[in-house]
């Protein structure tokens, strides 16, 4: 099979679908518009957090894509999910939730801070890594900067760029220890806080505190979402023992 609009791929979309999330309503139109415009055909599957707590939920997905909608009924349930598709070398997206999930995953299975907390699940917690924000970003669009030769700077093609946020939460504590341990952070805010996380050594593996999916109208998916979509399609082919035409 070698064109790529006949190549589907299977993605998992992990999170709690809601009417009264902008994201959620959004991402059916990203997924028309893939295949139209890109020829890149996603088979989306919606995934609650609690379901994606059982063992190998995302397993034989082509794409896992953590959505915004926190806080999510499971935090098990997405961890879960996030370390499945980290060690299983799957496509990864986590975006606002999701980005503060990736990194909550990563602090505890692979740097070993397993007590490290999310503040909006545990407002209590002693160790919190996602703290409420000094000044929310809900409704707040913002430039962020990007590292020269990171995946993020070759995905959105620049090293600027202007995204709309809907989180009031973010990374603080920690930040050199996920470093040490293989973690980048590509991209920042006009203040240096972060805001675009990546996992080198990974098929593709990106988590963003912003989110690219309420970018324009819907009709023209931002490059991180077409990039995610590529790489599932890509992934598909590998599994079906094709190549791909990716466009």
């Amino acid at each position: 099979m070698t064109d790529s609009a006949a190549q589907i791929a299977k993605v998992a979309l992990v999170g709690d679908r809601s009417p009264n999330v902008v994201s959620h309503t959004r991402i059916p139109l990203l997924l028309e518009a893939l295949a139209a415009r890109d020829r890149l055909v996603l088979d989306a599957y919606w995934i609650p957090s609690e379901e994606a707590a059982a063992e190998g939920a995302v397993r034989g997905f082509d794409a896992v894509w953590v959505v915004p909608g926190s806080p999510y009924r499971s935090e098990a349930g997405v961890l879960s999910a996030v370390r499945t598709a980290r060690e299983e070398g799957i496509p990864f997206l986590g975006t606002c939730g999701g980005f503060q999930h990736a990194l909550l995953e990563y602090a505890r299975n692979v740097c070993g801070l397993t007590r490290v907390a999310h503040a909006e699940n545990d407002p209590d917690a002693e160790d919190p890594l996602i703290e409420p924000l000094a000044c929310s970003l809900v409704g707040h669009e913002g430039v962020v900067t990007i590292e020269p030769g990171s995946l993020a700077q070759s995905v959105i093609g620049s090293q600027r760029t202007v995204e709309r946020y809907f989180c009031a939460y973010g990374p603080s504590r920690h930040l050199d220890t996920l470093r040490a341990h293989g973690l980048r952070f590509s991209g920042h805010d006009e203040d240096g806080h972060v805001r675009i996380a990546e996992l080198p050594g990974h098929p593709f593996f990106l988590a963003s505190l912003f989110q690219p999916e309420l970018s324009g109208d819907g009709s023209r998916p931002h490059p991180i979402v077409r990039a995610l979509a590529r790489a599932a399609v890509e992934h598909a082919a590998l599994r079906a023992g094709s190549q791909p035409a990716v466009p």
